[in-house]
């Protein structure tokens, strides 16, 4: 995964995984959320979920949810990872604005 933490970029995929774990979710849930929030535009595949799930949680921004005994394995977003996600939220934010500025003819 090739998340830029010092410049608070994120992947597409990596910023959708933690906005589906405000509410905790199992793997195939996140895959669900991520394909309906993007009207089908993102899909991920079970490997590619799974990468990333491991990833984040070696980044300490997702964690286990509760007892896992057998069942579909729960994720949730941390603190660390909230922070994460509100850092590209303005980032995304400030592009944005940029961009509007240039593009909508207020800019010089």
């Amino acid at each position: 995964m090739r998340d830029n933490t010092k410049g608070g970029a994120l992947t597409e995929v990596t910023f959708f995984i933690l906005l589906s774990l405000y509410t905790h979710k199992h793997g195939y849930a996140i895959m669900q959320f991520i394909e309906n929030e993007t009207n089908g535009r993102l899909s991920l595949g079970a490997g590619t979920l799974y990468g990333a799930l491991n990833s984040l949680q070696e980044k300490g921004w997702i964690e286990p949810y509760g007892m896992s005994d057998g069942r579909k394995k729960e994720y949730v977003i941390t603190s660390e990872g909230k922070a994460v996600a509100n850092t590209e939220l303005e980032r995304l934010h400030s592009l944005v604005g940029i961009a509007e500025r240039i593009i909508g003819g207020r800019y010089d």
